[in-house]
C-alpha cells in the first residue's frame, strides 16, 4: 500500500526558442529523471516543445512540423513507462492554430486541452498567434485524441487529472474550478509567466488558494530562465500545492533543469470533498482506456509531515494563531455572560496548564465586558495530590491577575465520602481519584450557584479525545473555553499571555509552563514532587494531538497514521512505540464517546473539534475492531 500518496514532478527545463528537436531530448531527459524517483506525473511548462517566446515563427510550418514531429517522438519514448507526462506544444488544425497541453501515456495521447484564456494586454500578445478554444471538438489524428477545455484524465488510484494553462489560472473563474467538480483532484498548469518585482509571491498565493478553493493538489511548472530575454525574463519557478499550502517548490532562476517533486495525499484531498457538502462534483471523467498508472512507491521521499499539526512552526504565524484563538475563547466566553446576565465567573484554579489558560480568558473576557477581574472568583481546592508548587502558582497567579480568591480543601469532604460509599482511602484506585474530582465539581457548582455566577470549564481537546476527564466531574461545567484547544497548543497560548505581561504575572506563568502535566490525584512522592504524570500513563500528548487530527480531520487507518507519524517525528519514537500509543489512542477515543456527547458548550477555534452539535458525531458505543 502507498495509503493514497501520488508522486508528481513539476520541470522547468533548459530549452532552446525555435528548436523543438533540442527541446525534445531535455523533455525526456526529464522523463528518464522523474521515472527514476517513482513520479506518476510530469509536468512540463507551457509550449515546451517549441518555446513560449517563438512569436510570429509560430506561423511557419517548419516550426510546426518540427513541432509535430518531436511531439510524435516523445510519446512513442514513454511507451512502458509508468508515468503520465504533460508537455506544452502549438496544435494546427485547418486554418486555427492553439496553444495546447498534452496528456501523454504509455505510448498515447490521452487528452489534448487547448488554452481556454489567451493573454492579450501589456507584455502579452497571444491572440496575434493562437485561437481561443472552439465550443464543438476536434479530432486529433493521433490516435483519434478529443481536444476540449473540460474532461478529466483518470490516473488511477483515486487520481483524477485536469489541465489549465497560464492564464487560465488569472482570470476570474479559472477552468480548474470546473475541472475540480468534473472529479479532478490534481490540477496541472503549464505556465510561461515573467518575471517581475513581487510578482512570484502573489503567485505562491495564487496557487495555493486555488488548491483550496478546489481542494486539490496543483502542481505548476513556469518556463525557464531560457526563453528569449528580447524584453522579458523567466524564472522558472515550480510549485507544489495541497488544499491551500504550498509543499514543494523548486530554484527559480536556476541554468540548470529543475525538477521540482511531491507526494500529493489523494486519499486526504477525497475525504475533505467527501466531507464538504457544498462541493458537488458531476464526475466526467474524460473517456479514454483503461491503462492506468502502478502507483507503489510508499517512502514519501519528498513529502514533509509537520509532527505538530496544531501549532505553526514559524514564531509570527503562531503568535497571529494564538492571539486570534485567545479572541474567539474570550469573545465566546463574554457573550455567553451577557446573555445570561452573569454576575461574573466561577473557575477552579490548579496551577496548571488548563485552568491557568481558563482564567487567562476569563480575565480577557472581562476586559471586553469592561468589568473588573474581581468579579471572576477563582477557586484553589487543594487535595491528596496537590503540591505546593502548583498550589503556590494557583495562589499567586490570582493575586497578580487581581480576581477574587477562596481556598477550599477537599481532603476532610472526600474522607467523609469515601466513608459513606464504604471505600478504603488506602486504596488509591479510580474510585479515589474520581472521588476528587468530583467533589470539586461539586463546589464549583454550588459556589456559581450561590454567587450568581457561570461556571467555567477548563478541560481541553486532548482530555476529551482521550477521555482523560472524570464523567460529571472536571468534564462538567457551563461553558468550557478550552473544549477545542489541544494539548499542544494550550501550552503556546498561555506563552502568548506571558509574554505580554507584567513581570511577576509572567513569571509565574513561566513556572506554570514548566511544571509537569498531571491531574494531581495521587499523593506526591518522598521529595513532595507530582508523582502522578499524565503522560506517563497515557503517553505523549504530542503523539495524540497528531493522531487525533489525522484521524478526525481525514479519517486515515491505522497503518497511514503509523506511517506518517514514523515520518513526521523521524526517530523521535520507534515504530514499536508509536504503534503501541496509537492503539491506546484508538481504544480511548472509541470508549471515551460517551463523555463528549454530552459535553457544555464551548467555541470552536479550529479545522478539529469534538462538539456533538457540530463537527464530530458518533455513536457512544461505537466499537474500535475496524479501527485497531
Amino acid at each position: 500500500m502507498n495509503y493514497g500518496f501520488f508522486r508528481v514532478a513539476a520541470a522547468s527545463l533548459k530549452l532552446k526558442v525555435a528548436d523543438p528537436d533540442y527541446n525534445k531530448e531535455e523533455i525526456k531527459k526529464a522523463i528518464d529523471a522523474a521515472v527514476q524517483e517513482q513520479a506518476r506525473l510530469l509536468v512540463t511548462p507551457e509550449l515546451s516543445i517549441t518555446g513560449y517566446t517563438c512569436a510570429d515563427l509560430f506561423f511557419t510550418k517548419a516550426l510546426q512540423n518540427a513541432s509535430k514531429k518531436a511531439l510524435d517522438e516523445i510519446v512513442e519514448y514513454t511507451k512502458g513507462k509508468n508515468i503520465c507526462v504533460v508537455v506544452g506544444a502549438p496544435y494546427a488544425v485547418q486554418a486555427k492554430l492553439y496553444n495546447c497541453a498534452f496528456v501523454i501515456q504509455n505510448g498515447r495521447v490521452r487528452k489534448i486541452y487547448p488554452k481556454t484564456y489567451l493573454a492579450n494586454y501589456n507584455e502579452f500578445y497571444e491572440k496575434r498567434w493562437f485561437d481561443t478554444p472552439p465550443d464543438s471538438r476536434y479530432v486529433y489524428e493521433y490516435n483519434d485524441c478529443i481536444m476540449g477545455c473540460d474532461g478529466v484524465v483518470d490516473l488511477g488510484n483515486g487520481a483524477a487529472l485536469g489541465v489549465e494553462i497560464c492564464e487560465d489560472l488569472w482570470v476570474p473563474v479559472p477552468p480548474s474550478c470546473g475541472l475540480a467538480l468534473n472529479g479532478a483532484n490534481i490540477i496541472v498548469n503549464l505556465s510561461a509567466s515573467d518575471e517581475y518585482v513581487s510578482k512570484a509571491e502573489y503567485r505562491r498565493d495564487l496557487i495555493a488558494n486555488q488548491s483550496a478553493r478546489c481542494i486539490c493538489g496543483y502542481v505548476y511548472a513556469g518556463a525557464s530562465v531560457y526563453e528569449s530575454t528580447t524584453d522579458l525574463v523567466f524564472s522558472g519557478a515550480t510549485l507544489v500545492a495541497e488544499n491551500g499550502a504550498v509543499i514543494a517548490e523548486g530554484e527559480r532562476f536556476s541554468r540548470e533543469n529543475v525538477i521540482t517533486y511531491a507526494d500529493i495525499d489523494i486519499e486526504k484531498l477525497n475525504t475533505l470533498r467527501q466531507k464538504n457538502m457544498s462541493f458537488e462534483e458531476e464526475f466526467s471523467y474524460s473517456i479514454c482506456d483503461k491503462y492506468l498508472l502502478k502507483n507503489d512507491n510508499n517512502d514519501l521521499k519528498y513529502r514533509y509531515v509537520d509532527p505538530h499539526p496544531f501549532v505553526p512552526a514559524n514564531d509570527e504565524k503562531r503568535r497571529e494563531r494564538c492571539k486570534e484563538i485567545f479572541a474567539i475563547q474570550a469573545s465566546g466566553l463574554a457573550k455567553r455572560i451577557e446573555h445570561v446576565g452573569s454576575k461574573g465567573v466561577v473557575v477552579g484554579i490548579s496551577g496548571g496548564l488548563d485552568s491557568t489558560l481558563a482564567l487567562l480568558v476569563c480575565c480577557e473576557a472581562m476586559k471586553m465586558l469592561g468589568r473588573p477581574n474581581s468579579d471572576i472568583l477563582g477557586i484553589t481546592m487543594p487535595g491528596f495530590g496537590t503540591t505546593d508548587r502548583t498550589h503556590d502558582n494557583a495562589v499567586e497567579l490570582m493575586k497578580a491577575l487581581g480576581v477574587s480568591s477562596k481556598e477550599i480543601s477537599i481532603k476532610d469532604a472526600c474522607v467523609q465520602h469515601m466513608k459513606d460509599i464504604e471505600h478504603d482511602d488506602s486504596v488509591k484506585d479510580i474510585t479515589y481519584e474520581n472521588t476528587q474530582a468530583r467533589e470539586r465539581t461539586q463546589i464549583l457548582f454550588d459556589m456559581a450557584n450561590k454567587h450568581g455566577k457561570l461556571l467555567v470549564g477548563t478541560g481541553d481537546l486532548s482530555e476529551l479525545a482521550m477521555g482523560w476527564c472524570t464523567y460529571n466531574g472536571d468534564h462538567m461545567s457551563m461553558y468550557g473555553v478550552n473544549a477545542s484547544v489541544p494539548k499542544t497548543l494550550v501550552r503556546y497560548l498561555v506563552e502568548y499571555v506571558a509574554n505580554v505581561s507584567d513581570r511577576k504575572t509572567a513569571e509565574i506563568l513561566f513556572d506554570v509552563l514548566d511544571t509537569p502535566v498531571s491531574p494531581e490525584l495521587l499523593p506526591p512522592d518522598e521529595n513532595g514532587e507530582i508523582a502522578q504524570k499524565t503522560e506517563d500513563n497515557i503517553g505523549p500528548y504530542e503523539l495524540h494531538d497528531f493522531f487525533l487530527y489525522h484521524f478526525v480531520r481525514f479519517g486515515f487507518e491505522k497503518e497511514k497514521l503509523s506511517v506518517l507519524a514514523l515520518k513526521a517525528f523521524g526517530g523521535k519514537y520507534d515504530e514499536d512505540t508509536i504503534n503501541h500509543w496509537l492503539e491506546v489512542f484508538l481504544k480511548r477515543f472509541f470508549i471515551s464517546q460517551f463523555k463528549r456527547s454530552c459535553i457544555p458548550d464551548s467555541p470552536k477555534v479550529g479545522t478539529v473539534s469534538l462538539s456533538p452539535r457540530g463537527d464530530w458525531r458518533m455513536p457512544s458505543d461505537a466499537s474500535f475492531n475496524a479501527f485497531i
